[in-house]
């Protein structure tokens, strides 16, 4: 699971216009930000580095705290 939509809402920033960023289809990142999908490893990086954002703040903990 990640809070890619947590982290875009918290920024105000519009899944169209990370879909740009990334270079990949809107449907694509709606899977992402909806958790139908997960992104590979190199694409999460490339999310947290759009965001300007660590990694772990995209990514839901198994461990509880």
């Amino acid at each position: 699971m990640n809070r890619i939509k947590e982290v875009l809402e918290e920024k105000g920033i519009k899944q169209t216009w990370l879909a740009e960023r990334l270079g990949k289809s809107y449907n694509m990142v709606n899977g992402y930000v909806q958790n139908r999908q997960q992104p590979r490893l190199e694409i999460l990086n490339e999310i947290a580095d759009i965001l300007n954002v660590d990694v772990r703040e995209l990514i839901i903990s198994n461990k509880e705290k």
